[in-house]
């Protein structure tokens, strides 16, 4: 039987001081009795000798100092898991909030997780197919990788995250396949907008969804992306499934992390944030990946809103580290209507080389993907120089760099949020774009390439 304190000392925010404890750990679950009979729950942040310094997970109010009590479990927060949680919406500490029943789980986790051990990891190399052009196409996703997508105020990443959870897939391949969506710090009308997205198209099946509001606290806030992964490591690792983890909004995260160190009274680093919080993050995003001797995989796309639309902010700087390339979406694109607003020139997955080319897509996705990329950024500079001396100032291969730029705006990454393409679909678009160009221009594609699918364009 636990041992229960009335030697509650202060409490502050969401922070409360116990003293004279005896064999309380780090991380350890506890339960605040109040004198009415409620019960709150907290987790140890500190230990101090007798000490203790424990984290509130619900309101400081109403908590009193000489009749409350706290009776530390001897266990780090965990969560039940079970197949049974496919198609079930959970609040961030793992409750459901579907109106359903409660999960029997198989067996009970701790959310921290194992590190993977780099040595067991398996390379990340099968392509998982978006159905969004300018991912598949010339961003490609692999399965295993980590890939982060920064967004900013305003911008539809809410949209583009919907898309891709209902869209993603194994190509040609019968395995099972689930999503993992965890929203932190989101509105309820987001959350709702992602449930009923996932309702509609029959996606929510094989989707499980844990839901943190804005109004809720800081501290479930950090527990929701550890409860997310704890329940895809379990269907990937044990389940033999293939798993995509989409989680937004990172920069919610952060704060709420920021927001815990300044009530711990901890040295602020950059802009505030802990100094810790690379160290943070990586235990977040290095839980994705492949395991040898093990079917299943977990995939992440992180989902962050840059503050002030800056790349160089703590929160994208330290997640561009720990990850393997990002999507970044263009406020100029979404002006210009382009849906969804993916800048392809800046944004860059370090593995896509290994999920594309023969057996994968097609053999002529790597050639396609380098002369777009290339053509598109030679169109950039042709359109900006048109609008610094005049379209006259142009030459005709120029301007035909131009039409390019326009058109491969129009019709290859704007395809709007139901579309589903397949890559054949999206090479084929790749194709008759590039046939705006003369032969000569395509140096980046083989000539046996060129000879099967080039048709010069008829002017």
């Amino acid at each position: 039987m636990p041992k229960e304190y009335r030697t509650i000392e202060e409490v502050a925010g969401p922070l409360m001081l116990v003293r004279g404890v005896e064999n309380v750990n780090y991380n350890d679950l506890g339960e605040i009795i109040l004198s009415s009979g409620e019960k709150r729950r907290c987790k140890v942040l500190e230990i101090d000798g007798s000490d203790a310094m424990v984290q509130l997970f619900e309101p400081s109010t109403g908590i009193n100092l000489s009749t409350s009590k706290v009776r530390f479990l001897g266990r780090s927060m965990e969560l039940g898991v079970s197949e049974d949680m496919l198609g079930r919406v959970f609040d961030g500490l793992g409750r459901p909030i579907d109106n359903g029943p409660e999960i029997l789980p198989d067996k009970r986790m701790d959310i921290n997780g194992l590190p993977m051990n780099p040595a067991a990891r398996n390379y990340p190399e099968e392509f998982i197919q978006t159905g969004i052009s300018a991912i598949d196409g010339l961003n490609t996703l692999v399965r295993g990788q980590k890939l982060p997508i920064f967004s900013a105020s305003g911008l539809p990443h809410a949209q583009l995250a919907a898309q891709i959870a209902r869209q993603a897939t194994v190509k040609g391949k019968n395995e099972q396949f689930a999503v993992v969506f965890a929203a932190m710090g989101i509105t309820f009308e987001e959350s709702n907008f992602f449930v009923e997205s996932f309702k509609e198209t029959g996606a929510i099946d094989r989707t499980v969804m844990f839901v943190n509001l804005a109004n809720d606290p800081a501290v479930e806030r950090i527990a929701t992306p550890r409860m997310a992964l704890t329940a895809a490591e379990y269907l990937a690792f044990e389940k033999d499934m293939h798993v995509l983890v989409i989680l937004t909004d990172i920069t919610n995260y952060a704060d709420a992390l920021r927001e815990v160190s300044a009530a711990r009274k901890e040295v602020p680093g950059r802009r505030g944030y802990p100094g810790y919080m690379y160290t943070d993050l990586a235990t977040i995003y290095e839980r994705a990946g492949r395991q040898r001797g093990k079917k299943g995989s977990i995939t992440m796309i992180p989902i962050l809103t840059m503050p002030e639309d800056d790349k160089t902010h703590p929160i994208p700087d330290l997640t561009g580290y720990i990850t393997e390339g990002q999507i970044i979406l263009s406020r100029e694109l979404y002006r210009k209507n382009i849906m969804p607003p993916i800048d392809v020139l800046p944004s860059l997955s370090r593995l896509k080389d290994k999920g594309i080319g023969e057996g994968k897509t097609r053999r002529d996705h790597a050639d396609t993907m380098n002369q777009l990329f290339a053509a598109y950024a030679r169109g950039k500079d042709a359109k900006e120089l048109m609008v610094i001396l005049g379209e006259a100032a142009l030459t005709d291969i120029d301007k035909k760099y131009a039409k390019f730029a326009d058109e491969f705006e129009k019709k290859y990454v704007s395809q709007g949020y139901q579309t589903n393409r397949d890559i054949e679909e999206t090479l084929s678009i790749g194709w008759s774009l590039l046939s705006i160009l003369p032969r000569s221009e395509l140096k980046r594609i083989k000539d046996e390439f060129l000879d099967k699918y080039y048709e010069e364009e008829k002017s």
